[in-house]
């Protein structure tokens, strides 16, 4: 679609304007499925496409040929497969709760199972239904988070009847460094997942995640599970060229003033203006994902220009410096820059001190979105 003018824009009544390339997103995809061939590539929409929005994101990485789509609840399943077309498969990450076995099993959708007692409720959901049900085995190789451990692989190999009626898709786990790409800890876990793999011969491995997905053959398996590389974010150190930008986060302007010397911005008064300044109220604030630790750190960008974050970055609004800005080159509605050209998304996590998943996730829902 073409790009919302400003006029537009300013008749929906939202609180800023969040750009989404979708070009953008398939040529990641492809750039991962390049990189891990002849290993397929899934994507991860979870939390809502990472706060894009699944449906549309999974859309256009199916046009892009993904045909393995993974969300962390139930819930989320439910929601998306019906977005999809038949051939696409749902996975669900965190399992599922007692009870739900028999609708998941009637819907087409499939658990990844992270204890035997997931794996008990499975096996008595296919001989209900008297048909073999998909599944992938989670095991722990070092995150100790979801997964089981290698004696209870070992129980499952030995016994062929807990497992009767499930139809092994895949054995899977997680790494929990692969952003840093020499961290040691990566390593044991690619020995641990041999392992695993020696327990289950013949049994395709999904093992990487974004990161994963650089590291080398030995962590990539049959399946890749990127996630925040599909949406523009670092996967990991080791990457020499990042990911393309998918997205751009702009609010408005809804108050400009000349503030005094001496006078208090923002709750509990954490700036005082040491001199006289002018300053502007941006319409985005911590329920739009502008992360409460910018207060008095992070900026907004309008014309190359730096505009900082001053004061406490309140639930609605955010107060900048438009100082250093020429006079009458930012009004009521103008839009100016979080995310974008001017401010990569990884130097905006870095400035809140913490990773680009949380800023993506925490967006919200306030923002008119446009898909490009």
């Amino acid at each position: 679609m073409d790009m919302i003018s400003s006029k537009e824009w300013q008749r929906t009544g939202t609180s800023g304007v969040l750009t989404i390339d979708l070009a953008a997103l398939r040529r990641n995809y492809r750039r991962i499925c390049d990189t891990v061939f002849p290993a397929r590539a899934a994507g991860v929409v979870k939390a809502d496409g990472y706060g894009l929005g699944a449906s549309r994101v999974a859309q256009a990485l199916y046009e892009e040929g993904c045909r393995d789509f993974f969300v962390a609840h139930y819930g989320e399943a439910v929601q998306l497969q019906p977005r999809l077309q038949r051939d696409a498969n749902v996975y669900v990450l965190n399992g599922l709760q007692p009870g739900i076995e028999a609708d998941c099993a009637t819907r087409g959708i499939i658990p990844v199972l992270n204890s035997l007692e997931q794996v008990t409720r499975w096996r008595a959901a296919a001989a209900l239904h008297q048909r073999r049900l998909p599944a992938i085995l989670q095991f722990d190789t070092g995150m100790s988070r979801l997964g089981m451990a290698q004696v209870e692989a070992e129980a499952l190999a030995s016994d062929p009847t807990l497992l009767s009626g499930i139809d092994i898709r895949y054995i899977m786990s997680h790494l929990a460094c692969a952003d840093e790409g020499e961290d040691e800890h990566n390593a044991a876990q690619a020995e641990q997942m041999a392992r695993f793999s020696d327990i289950f011969p013949g049994v395709p491995v999904s093992f990487a995640n974004s990161g994963g997905s650089f590291l080398g053959e030995r962590y990539r398996g049959a399946l890749v599970r990127p996630g925040i590389a599909l949406y523009g974010g670092r996967p990991t150190d080791s990457l020499e060229r990042p990911m393309e930008p998918v997205v751009k986060i702009e609010g408005a302007i809804i108050q400009t003033r000349l503030v005094p010397a001496g006078a208090a911005v923002g709750y509990s008064a954490t700036y005082v203006a040491p001199e006289e300044k002018r300053m502007a109220a941006v319409s985005l604030g911590y329920a739009d994902g502008i992360i409460r630790s910018l207060s008095n750190r992070g900026a907004f960008f309008h014309r190359g220009y730096r505009l900082p974050i001053i004061g406490r970055v309140s639930m609605d609004s955010t107060i900048i410096d438009i100082s250093d800005l020429p006079e009458g080159d930012i009004e009521l509605g103008t839009l100016v820059e979080f995310v974008g050209p001017s401010q990569p998304l990884e130097q905006v996590a870095e400035e809140a001190g913490t990773i680009s998943y949380e800023i993506l996730t925490s967006i919200g829902q306030r923002y008119h979105r446009q898909y490009i």
